[in-house]
This record gives C-alpha cells, structure tokens and sequence, in this order.
C-alpha cells in the first residue's frame, strides 16, 4: 500500500540555536495545522512546558517563542517520504529524503546538542547522515507520539529533562 507524499515544514531557528530537537516526520495532525507536535495526545509540548517551566497556551507562536528564547531549535529528519497516515512504522523506506540537517549545523555553529525524538528519527538520521555525530552531540529519546506507549510519561519526561540537559 502507498501513501501520500508528505513534506516536513521549516525549520523553527531563533536567532541563536544551540540545540536542536529533530522529530521524524510531522503526523497528520501536525501537517494539517503546519505546526509541529500537534496532535492533542503527543507529550512534546506538556514536556517542554515542564523541563522549560512556562505555561502551556495554544499559540504555537507563543510555544516556539518560549523554545527559541531558550536556544532550542526544531525541525525534522526528513524532507519528505511517502506514508500513508500518521505512523513511522508506515514510512515507505525508499521513498525517504532527509533535511539537509549537516548544513544546518554547520550554519549554526551554536548547534552542540541534537536530541532526537524517537527510534525513526534517530535511524535515519545516523543511515543518512552518519557525518553528524563527528559535529555534534547526538542524544537518542523516547518518542513523544501517543503511538509509543511502551515507556511510562514519567520515564519519558525523565529522559527528556537529562537528554536536553535540565
């Protein structure tokens, strides 16, 4: 079965990055609403509302704000890739082409830390550009997705507060 060709959205920088957070590639919730994690059910922001320590409003204007003012950046491994629906495990592996997120860094030299959001993300992006862990420090999390459901949220917001360093 083939799915739709879904695009990734720009990058969310500010003026200063120092850590990037990569996601995999946007669910349909998120694409729909061209802002990142925004499935009601995915943990990413009620984490960083937490870990950052501000009050969670839905502007994501105001949210990215509240990233961008701290020096976290976002974005996604991938550029694009076909998939039907919401799920990674529904990407169609040969169909994958990933955001130039080597050039990214090395504009943003500020860039020393990358999390990265979930099992998906975190393989593509050492299969396909394997050059970053020579750059920076690459930290590997657990999914926020409501799909992974295998990690408690405290074990998962644990890991989150360690990996982005609070």
């Amino acid at each position: 079965m083939t799915g739709a060709l879904v695009h990734s959205m720009a990058p969310v920088l500010g003026e200063s990055p120092q850590l990037l957070i990569l996601g995999s590639m946007p669910g349909v919730a998120s694409l729909q609403m061209q802002h990142y994690y925004a499935h009601p059910r995915n943990l990413f922001w009620p984490f960083m509302a937490d870990i950052l320590q501000f009050e969670l409003c839905e502007h994501f204007a105001e949210r990215y704000e509240q990233l961008t003012q701290r020096g976290i950046a976002l974005w996604d491994v991938l550029a694009h890739c076909e998939r039907p629906g919401s799920l990674d495990s529904a990407i169609r592996k040969e169909s994958v082409l990933c955001n130039p997120i080597t050039e990214l860094v090395q504009q943003h030299p500020g860039i020393q830390r990358i999390c990265v959001n979930g099992g998906t993300a975190w393989t593509q992006l050492n299969k396909h550009q394997p050059q970053l862990a020579t750059l920076v420090e690459l930290i590997k999390l657990p999914s926020t997705s409501p799909a992974h459901a295998s990690v408690s949220r405290a074990e998962k917001l644990a890991a989150w507060r360690l990996g982005m360093g609070y």
